[in-house]
């Protein structure tokens, strides 16, 4: 497996690479934003971590163009700030999860663990769904609403196609969770909050739709009737 740190700090640098090392990881690292492009653009990964306070091109900017090439790798933002704007910028910007400074190793390393096992589930995944005029293919990690093809970041796929699996039933925000962050990694409720809404301004918005439906205090369902 191979990860991509990009973290100006390089004692964090240095942390990171030795604890994923130590866990079989290849990790290949870079100290900017700009070289990170670079190289993001010629090689594979199967996880970056991304620190969001580089010179030349900050983590979001950075996302925001990784994503244009490349949406299915999964991206761990690093912070120094616990703000919400932040958080909701950077799964704006196409970021998967998020981990705030100071951080326990063992914490990246399960979230780094659990992003790379959910990607490589939705990889395995051969199926087309269609519901209603919503097709997701599943081998190809891609959705169409009306004939129209709708990007999605990968946790927007992921709790689209668990919708569409599971249409018409509540999903809890618990379950969301435990589905597509797995049952090892702490998050946060208003972390669905957050990508239910990015959904919805992708799938149903630009097509004067309205089929994410929220039950109070229940959860979340799709209705397409």
């Amino acid at each position: 497996m191979k990860i991509f740190i990009v973290e100006d700090d390089p004692i964090i640098n240095s942390n990171i690479r030795e604890a994923l090392t130590a866990e079989g990881f290849h990790c290949e690292f870079v100290f900017d934003g700009m070289l990170a492009e670079r190289i993001l653009k010629r090689n594979k990964f199967d996880c970056v971590i991304l620190d969001i306070n580089l010179p030349g091109k900050n983590g979001f900017d950075l996302c925001a163009e990784f994503r244009k090439f490349d949406s299915e790798t999964p991206v761990l933002m690093l912070t120094a700030f616990e703000e919400l704007e932040d958080k909701v910028r950077g799964f704006d910007c196409g970021a998967d999860d998020y981990l705030t400074k100071p951080f326990f190793m063992r914490e990246l390393l399960l979230r780094v663990q659990s992003l790379i096992r959910r990607n490589k589930q939705i990889s395995n995944s051969g199926n087309k769904i269609s519901v209603g005029d919503i097709i997701i293919d599943e081998a190809k990690k891609t959705v169409f609403r009306a004939e129209t093809e709708v990007k999605l970041t990968p946790r927007e796929y992921q709790i689209l196609l668990k919708l569409c699996r599971n249409k018409g039933e509540i999903l809890s925000k618990e379950e969301l969770i435990s589905e597509i962050w797995g049952t090892s990694v702490s998050v946060n409720t208003n972390t669905i909050e957050v990508y239910v809404n990015f959904l919805r301004n992708k799938i149903d918005k630009p097509f004067n739709q309205n089929s994410i439906k929220t039950k109070v205090g229940f959860g979340y369902y799709l209705d397409l009737e």
